[in-house]
């Protein structure tokens, strides 16, 4: 436990990517660069989603 009054950010041990996202989300704040990459990546990630979940609807949805 950490005393109260010091912000701890956690991800899960081998969480890496995340770390490095979060790390992103923080630097995005005053950078409008890393910003717009950090959009542009969760967009592509969002879809990358999508496309599977569409790939398992069409597997298990056929008559």
């Amino acid at each position: 436990m950490m005393p109260s009054g010091i912000p701890v950010a956690t991800v899960a041990i081998n969480g890496s990517a995340n770390a490095a996202l979060l790390s992103l989300e923080i630097l995005a704040l005053s950078d409008a660069g890393i910003a717009e990459k950090l959009v542009k990546k969760r967009q592509a990630d969002a879809e990358k989603v999508l496309e599977k979940d569409r790939a398992i609807s069409e597997r298990f949805n056929k008559p």
